[in-house]
């Protein structure tokens, strides 16, 4: 909070958790969303009236009455009874000791069946019916709940059953708030090179670089907003180290950053287009999301973007100045390319919870993937 910065942690103590949860739930006040990385890209997805959205994991009552229509989840995901997250949101300003520079949240959740990952083979084996053109997996960090040892063997399913998905279909991992390091470091090493696309936030971007000895890795937390130079040099060294090459059997050809004042979308040259409208559409929705308007209100929103910045601290690094007439900007280093956008931050948000996925969805909706990937 001291910092202003999203986490996300397991809560071990079922009953209590359920007190809380109960508390929470039945307080008069209270608020009900859908939740989880993976149904609110959905949602996302399905208030566009031409998409159909296929949906697999542990659906409860509650969950399944506030899905979009577009929504479809079979049969086998639907449970009894819902998994809740908890989320507290806090704006900027003090509490007790503390002085959040900004808004923003923290969640707790004692969430084991999407921590067992329980619904990815129902998945699988609903596409090749629901015969998609993009799937979208998320709630690897809700693993940090379970054993080493079930992790382990969880994590090799995993990667078998993406590989179980049709060749050619694009496939998009959402990271989210971790603190296991070798859990992390598997995820890279085991995962990455399996998916096409990645999503992900400052926090996730320098968690990762720690955990598998990246560029920056002895930064031990960002100071401020995160260095421009620094989350492309960390960008870059994934796409070069676990990325697509010709010496490589890896997928990831794209990953789509976002923080609070910009977002980069990073993508392997030769396998995606229309990267300019893609990035301009996340740093739109993050405007108008967190304000809850329809468009970009002028008024509630503030330009906190970097004016000039370096694009890398290696030798590769050049100087860029933004130009407002010409806000993205798109810079090139051995074969990735790079597209920076500045975010219009909303001054006194509503909500700051899903922010990431809907950055994400709409980055995936206006992105282009060519055929012959």
């Amino acid at each position: 909070m001291g910092k202003g910065a999203a986490a996300e942690r397991f809560f071990s103590d079922k009953e209590t958790f359920h007190d809380i949860a109960q508390v929470a739930s039945e307080f008069p006040g209270a608020q009900h969303y859908v939740g989880g990385n993976a149904a609110l890209i959905g949602q996302k997805f399905a208030a566009n009236s031409d998409l159909k959205v296929l949906l697999c994991g542990p659906v409860g009552p509650k969950l399944h009455e506030l899905l979009d229509d577009n929504v479809f989840v079979p049969p086998e995901s639907l449970q009894e009874v819902d998994e809740f997250h908890l989320i507290l949101e806090y704006q900027a300003g003090r509490w007790g000791q503390l002085k959040a520079p900004h808004a923003n949240r923290f969640i707790f959740s004692h969430d084991l069946s999407n921590g067992a990952m329980n619904m990815l083979e129902v998945f699988v084996s609903s596409l090749e019916e629901f015969q998609p053109d993009l799937v979208v997996l998320s709630g690897l960090h809700m693993m940090e709940g379970q054993s080493k040892e079930l992790q382990r063997k969880r994590l090799l399913e995993v990667v078998t059953s993406i590989s179980d998905i049709p060749t050619g279909i694009p496939v998009h991992l959402e990271l989210a708030s971790m603190t296991n390091r070798e859990l992390m470091s598997s995820i890279v090493h085991q995962v990455f090179p399996a998916v096409t696309s990645l999503g992900l936030n400052e926090q996730e971007l320098l968690f990762l670089t720690q955990s598998a000895s990246g560029p920056h890795s002895s930064l031990s937390s960002w100071n401020g907003v995160p260095d421009v130079g620094m989350v492309s040099d960390i960008l870059f060294w994934i796409l070069k180290e676990h990325g697509r090459s010709k010496s490589r059997a890896s997928d990831l050809t794209r990953i789509h950053f976002h923080t609070l004042v910009y977002h980069i979308l990073a993508t392997v040259d030769g396998h995606w287009a229309n990267q300019l409208a893609a990035v301009a559409a996340g740093a739109r929705v993050a405007g108008t999301q967190a304000c809850a308007t329809e468009t970009i209100d002028t008024s509630r929103v503030s330009l906190r973007a970097p004016q000039e910045f370096m694009t890398s601290h290696s030798e590769a690094g050049s100087r860029i100045v933004l130009n407002p007439n010409k806000p993205v900007v798109e810079w090139h280093r051995e074969g990735i390319s790079f597209h920076f956008t500045p975010v219009l931050v909303c001054k006194d948000p509503i909500r700051t919870v899903g922010l990431g996925d809907a950055i994400s969805a709409e980055g995936l909706f206006y992105s282009e993937v060519h055929p012959h990937y």
